[in-house]
């Protein structure tokens, strides 16, 4: 029997859908019990949502004030708590879950595994290394438990239909922490979540100007998707380090991605290889992101967006 503890992703208010993928992850290991762990403060809705979601047993509710704010410094050490009590402990490969797990691992005093995508067996993954190039089978022996980050581009979401229990969790310590809260930016209301939306449309380097980025803003308005970026963009001060997309950045999987002016680096194409369609828009035809992309367009893209932006207005127009 596999105990699975699957550290759930929220904003407060809504499970993140990473949460329900890397569920698909622990539901794929043989005879799995999953409790899912949510941490917070006045919650409920959010443990009610992760009861609905198929594969889950139970759901643990750890409403804390000093858990409003998700900090790994304070959320580690009661996780290591409770991690024996299980076979293993999983959480989203997000910038939650990277921060979080491995001083979960570092307290219990075992191996981390990251970005799993793949369950051979109870103890045997699969992960990419070398920017997705080579995908590396690791085994975890002689650990009481296997703490681990799942790729979540790689699994589907669990589909609803559970009717798992709720239960407020018992007494537990909150470790003492130097680190706490100053201030949080949020994206804008109604644009998409770029680790989670089925569209987004990234600008590169090629843009110019953090006011030529625009562009890309516009058109992703234009399709109700989410805003990427470039390394080099970011780099270059084009776009806040949070929409960069790569291996250093977001790793995603949405249905379109529309890359502009975006040269297609090894590090980049890391981040975006499980998207279902892929779309560039480059003025050198000889890119490297073309090689990767399921339809290219060499051209201006300060000329060929404000063309399709009209396309797409004028189809909306039909409809």
């Amino acid at each position: 029997m596999n105990k699975v503890l699957l550290i759930a992703e929220h904003d407060g208010r809504h499970l993140n859908s990473s949460t329900a993928k890397a569920l698909s992850c622990a539901a794929a290991l043989e005879h799995a019990q999953i409790t899912v762990a949510v941490f917070g403060h006045d919650v409920s809705g959010v443990g009610e949502e992760a009861a609905r979601l198929a594969g889950v047993e139970r759901v643990q509710l750890f409403d804390d004030p000093g858990f409003a704010m998700p900090l790994a410094a304070a959320l580690a050490s009661v996780i290591a708590a409770q991690a024996l009590q299980y076979t293993h402990v999983f959480a989203p490969s997000t910038t939650f879950g990277k921060d979080l797990m491995p001083r979960v691992a570092a307290l219990l005093d075992v191996p981390a595994v990251s970005d799993i995508m793949a369950v051979e067996s109870a103890r045997r993954f699969r992960r990419p290394i070398y920017a997705g190039n080579v995908v590396l089978t690791v085994e975890v022996v002689d650990a009481p438990v296997v703490v681990g980050t799942v790729r979540t581009a790689s699994f589907e979401a669990a589909p609803a239909g559970g009717q798992a229990s709720v239960e407020k969790a018992g007494v537990f310590l909150r470790g003492v922490t130097h680190s706490r809260v100053i201030s949080q930016a949020q994206a804008p209301e109604g644009r998409p979540d770029l680790q989670t939306a089925r569209r987004v449309v990234s600008g590169g380097r090629a843009l110019g100007s953090a006011e030529k980025f625009q562009l890309v803003h516009d058109l992703a308005d234009a399709l109700g998707a989410a805003v990427g970026a470039s390394r080099a963009a970011v780099d270059a001060g084009y776009a806040p380090n949070q929409l960069q997309v790569g291996q250093t950045g977001k790793v995603i999987a949405p249905d379109l991605y529309i890359a502009l002016g975006i040269s297609g680096a090894i590090q980049h194409l890391t981040g975006i290889k499980d998207a279902r369609t892929i779309v560039a828009i480059n003025t050198d035809s000889e890119a490297p992101i073309f090689e990767s992309a399921d339809y290219g367009l060499v051209g201006d893209i300060f000329e060929l967006v404000p063309q399709l932006q009209v396309l797409l207005q004028s189809r909306a127009g039909r409809q």
